[in-house]
């Protein structure tokens, strides 16, 4: 029997990475769980979360109750202990909290503290905070967010207490790999209410007004005391629209200039409710929307031409020792009776054109394995 040669000493390993769009487990997601909220909501057309339930229902068949807090992941995680990312990172776009205090706001999403343990099944390792959802249920209720989280031994970012918890970054030791170091920043644009800003004396997130020159600058200041030589830095951003594939000539100035002056390895993009077109600027990753990867939303008409019932896992190796992307592996799965599972041929080869058809103004080309996974190349280092 033969036995493979451990790599040459001087070849630096690979941190395999994890990311993905929303993880939204409030409203339906969460009466599904063992522990959720009292389902009353506050919306002009739906007073309670169980009608998202009954919708799912009514598009897909009957969902059982209570189920465990692996149900919802589904065929996700059996792809996750495939992959064994070193680090798994997620927009997390719920607030965690039983408060009754619910902002005026056209929705709110919460889900329990008890239910929040699905984060644990799921192996989730890092929860973006700065978006338009982290504070739906007001201060008491961002307060039990942060608490669940750190019960739960979830790092977080992008939300806080004070502007210096807010402005924090996550630290992820990887054994014998190094450090990810993950900042979280939210735009308004994203419908992050300018009001959330976190003050040195009040909570909230973590927000930039805007894409202007002062605010990149200090998004770069903030990453480069955040991060030491021989990190990779992942800086998860919700920013723009619900729908539609545009990427502004501002969004990518301001990504390319936290790879360029701040030595980002990732910029996460998220908000947008389907996966957007993604560029390799200088060899890093730049992600402009990963779409939805959990939501209440099926059932639901409108947009269908942009396929919000899909899902996108994004595996990324990065070279630890340089922080440049080697490779980029995209795993298709469709939402169903509030559960993730595999895309079919179809849905997944439509995910490829379309990704395809976006990301090669960025010279990114997509496309689909025999495994049904996707692959990503992408031509020089500019």
């Amino acid at each position: 029997m033969s036995v493979a040669a451990p790599p040459p000493s001087n070849v630096a390993p690979a941190v395999r990475l994890f990311l993905c769009g929303d993880v939204m487990i409030g409203r339906g997601v969460d009466q599904i769980l063992p522990s959720p909220c009292p389902p009353k909501l506050y919306e002009e057309y739906v007073s309670s979360a169980e009608d998202y339930v009954r919708l799912a229902e009514a598009a897909s068949g009957p969902i059982p109750r209570p189920v465990d807090y692996s149900y919802i992941w589904g065929e996700a995680l059996a792809e996750l202990e495939a992959q064994a990312p070193d680090a798994r990172i997620v927009n997390l776009e719920t607030s965690v909290t039983r408060s009754e205090t619910a902002e005026h706001k056209a929705i709110n999403y919460r889900v329990s503290p008890q239910n929040a343990e699905c984060l644990r099944a799921a192996g989730v390792d890092c929860c973006a905070l700065a978006n338009n959802h982290v504070l739906d249920w007001g201060r008491s209720g961002l307060f039990q967010t942060l608490d669940t989280l750190e019960r739960l031994g979830v790092a977080f970012a992008g939300a806080g207490r004070t502007i210096d918890e807010a402005q924090r970054p996550a630290i992820l030791d990887i054994p014998r790999k190094g450090r990810v170091i993950v900042l979280s920043f939210a735009l308004p644009d994203s419908g992050t209410p300018l009001g959330w800003a976190a003050t040195p004396s009040s909570p909230g997130v973590n927000l930039l007004r805007d894409l202007s020159h002062a605010s990149v600058d200090f998004a770069c200041d903030l990453a480069r005391s955040a991060a030491q030589s021989g990190d990779i830095l992942v800086i998860s951003i919700h920013w723009g629209s619900n729908w539609g594939y545009g990427v502004s000539n501002a969004q990518r100035q301001f990504a390319h200039r936290l790879i360029e002056d701040a030595g980002a390895s990732v910029i996460h993009g998220h908000s947008s409710h389907h996966a957007k077109g993604f560029e390799v600027h200088r060899n890093r990753l730049v992600l402009y929307g990963c779409g939805d990867f959990l939501n209440d939303y099926e059932g639901i008409s409108g947009y269908e031409s942009y396929r919000g019932d899909l899902s996108l896992m994004y595996f990324a190796d990065i070279d630890a020792a340089r922080g440049d992307l080697l490779q980029l592996r995209l795993v298709p799965l469709h939402m169903r009776r509030l559960r993730l599972e595999r895309a079919s041929t179809a849905d997944a080869e439509w995910l490829a054109q379309t990704l395809d058809r976006e990301s090669a103004a960025f010279g990114v080309r997509v496309r689909r394995q025999g495994d049904g996974a996707l692959s990503a190349s992408w031509s020089g280092g500019e």
